[in-house]
């Protein structure tokens, strides 16, 4: 047990320093760089260049911000249904949920804006909520349906490509003026986010995460099986419907205000249980956070910077890393001995 524990804290350690490191760095690099000292004297509220001060606080801070509370979310909704399907392949955009959200948001950016609307934060985060809502519904009418997990799999791609296709033919046909900022919106980026935008998101993602956080031990008790779940006290069909409407709220809350994100939801759970070599919830959900956190800032660091001025779609650079980890999961055949204590 000693054991145990000393790996937890080593390896909460080594994230924490890389966590600290990415925070740095996005914050320091870019097309102006700012050194550690520039950065520390700004952030203490010494500022002695404006331009400087303008780019941490208005540009760099907001993003950097938004990339560790969407990173973490989206970990934490990769973890939530991967727990409810007893399977470590499920993620919100591997099974179509984070398309469903992009659609119907989509939808409400082209009405918006050709009725000259003005959407808020909040608006989106409910249309977003509504489209996962609606995907996740079509995924569990598919779960009924079919036996093998796998085809519940293809399934959700093939939702995926259907909501990804008619989002694609709603922002070709949008306004010229406004086509730029909808198609990469649609491809997944952390770029454009303001304070506000932060503090909506953080609300939110503060909420759920306490709530999955609270759940912590039924969900333990449903990783050994919704028999034993029950023989514990765990309302089974209340459970499901909160482990719903949290992942949904998460991968709601990505979609709306970064657009799609892939693998992030099914790489960094899988990454965190194996390097703790544990599953239980009570430390899985908060580790799972930080890990999601970490992933998303470095990858935005290298989307800004890799091929500056040009700037990669998130969901590229998320894809190069966390998809060669899906695969090595298939071809090692982890199933549901990964979810064991």
């Amino acid at each position: 047990m000693k054991k145990e524990y000393q790996r937890y804290v080593i390896a909460v350690l080594l994230l924490i320093v890389v966590f600290f490191l990415l925070l740095f760095l996005n914050i320091g690099m870019g097309s102006v760089t700012i050194s550690a000292k520039q950065i520390l004297h700004i952030l203490m509220g010494y500022a002695a260049d404006d331009t400087a001060y303008n780019i941490i606080w208005k540009i760099r801070l907001p993003r950097v911000t938004a990339s560790i509370v969407l990173g973490g979310a989206l970990a934490l909704s990769g973890f939530l249904l991967q727990t409810f399907f007893h399977n470590p392949i499920a993620g919100p955009y591997i099974l179509g949920i984070s398309s469903g959200a992009k659609l119907i948001v989509a939808l409400l950016m082209v009405f918006a804006l050709n009725k000259s609307y003005v959407l808020n934060s909040g608006m989106l985060v409910i249309a977003a909520f509504a489209g996962s809502l609606i995907s996740m519904e079509f995924v569990l009418i598919m779960a009924g349906k079919v036996e093998k997990m796998s085809m519940l799999i293809v399934s959700g791609i093939m939702i995926g490509y259907i909501c990804s296709a008619i989002t694609d033919f709603v922002v070709t046909f949008a306004d010229d003026a406004n086509i730029v900022n909808l198609h990469n919106w649609s491809r997944g980026s952390f770029s454009g986010v303001s304070w506000d935008n932060v503090s909506v998101m953080s609300v939110i993602v503060l909420i759920t995460t306490t709530i999955t956080f609270l759940l912590a031990k039924p969900i333990g008790a449903y990783q050994m099986g919704e028999t034993y779940a029950q023989n514990m006290g765990v309302n089974i069909k209340r459970f499901r419907i909160l482990i719903i409407l949290c992942s949904s709220m998460l991968s709601a809350c990505v979609t709306a205000f970064a657009g799609p994100i892939s693998f992030v939801g099914i790489a960094v759970p899988h990454l965190i249980k194996r390097i703790l070599n544990t599953s239980k919830p009570i430390i899985i959900v908060p580790i799972s956070f930080l890990g999601g956190a970490i992933f998303c800032m470095g990858c935005d660091l290298i989307a800004r910077t890799a091929f500056s001025p040009t700037e990669l779609s998130i969901s590229s650079v998320t894809a190069i890393f966390g998809a060669p980890v899906v695969i090595w999961m298939m071809i090692r055949k982890v199933g549901d001995s990964s979810y064991g204590t």
